[in-house]
């Protein structure tokens, strides 16, 4: 049984004995009752919305919780993380198991975006890798990948989140080209054009978990961090990365320059989120811009 739990029936123990008995009856199992209502409610904070994220309360005495079927960690106060996919659909459900053995179940309603779509009345040029760029590819995902496995216990995620830097926004997350009815790939991120050289900041506390030491072919010099509780960020065609493996940044620390590498048509910074396999939209941990 958890603290607060604990804590919720030693108040209610002490109304008891601190009101007379003729009047403590109905009242107080009223009033019981109710304490248990909220002890095991969810609490939220954050949206409901394809390509969100939602900081949630656990209820008193969670043991374990799910989201979708997939275990969530839960902080020692009970604080976790949920995010929704850019493509969510229209609910999604979340359960806590208690000590007791109870489960408490949360169907949360997930909004739908209106996404930026362009329809292109042309036929999508077929695309063909050569050797030499599968050959190069193949390892660069499996570091993207085992970047975003690292858990390095930063607590960036409970943060309110900063742009890393400013600029025109050249670039929303979600929009997409559908070509003759074959749809592309969406834009994953947000892109900020400015010049090459620009610093750029952590966004949130985080752990360096990739730091490009040479460019990758689609995404230039890369840099990733870990926000902790599965919430990534990937820092995309910097001209200069300032930041190591593994090493600790601060929400509004320097970590690398602006540039156009990899596949750009300009310099910007492309910044894009994930929590666990969700795609999520930075700007909504962000705001606008000021």
């Amino acid at each position: 049984m958890s603290n607060r739990f604990k804590f919720a029936l030693s108040l209610l123990a002490i109304t008891a004995t601190s009101v007379p008995a003729t009047i403590v009856s109905a009242e107080t199992d009223d009033a019981e009752k109710s304490a248990f209502r909220e002890a095991v409610k969810f609490g939220f904070s954050g949206e409901a919305i394809q390509g969100g994220v939602m900081i949630g309360d656990a209820p008193a005495g969670t043991r374990s919780l799910t989201f979708e079927g997939v275990p969530v960690p839960v902080d020692e106060d009970g604080k976790f993380i949920i995010a929704f996919n850019r493509d969510a659909g229209q609910a999604a459900n979340l359960v806590a198991t208690l000590d007791n053995g109870q489960t408490v179940r949360k169907f949360i309603n997930i909004a739908p975006r209106n996404w930026k779509i362009e329809h292109v009345a042309i036929n999508r040029r077929a695309t063909t890798r050569s050797a030499a760029f599968l050959a190069l590819r193949g390892p660069e995902l499996e570091q993207i990948g085992a970047a975003r496995s690292i858990h390095s216990g930063s607590n960036g995620w409970r943060q309110s989140f900063i742009w890393p830097a400013k600029g025109r926004i050249s670039g929303m997350f979600g929009s997409q080209r559908i070509y003759n009815g074959d749809p592309g790939s969406y834009h994953s991120g947000v892109d900020i054009a400015a010049p090459t050289g620009t610093y750029y900041v952590a966004p949130a506390d985080g752990v360096v978990t990739l730091a490009a030491s040479s460019p990758f072919t689609l995404e230039g010099n890369l840099l990733m961090i870990d926000h902790g509780m599965g919430l990534n960020s990937a820092f995309l065609h910097s001209s200069e990365i300032l930041v190591r493996e593994g090493q600790q940044v601060k929400r509004g620390d320097p970590i690398g320059r602006i540039g156009a590498t990899g596949s750009a048509t300009g310099p910007h910074l492309h910044w894009s989120m994930k929590w666990n396999d969700a795609r999520i939209d930075p700007i909504l941990l962000t705001g606008p811009m000021d």
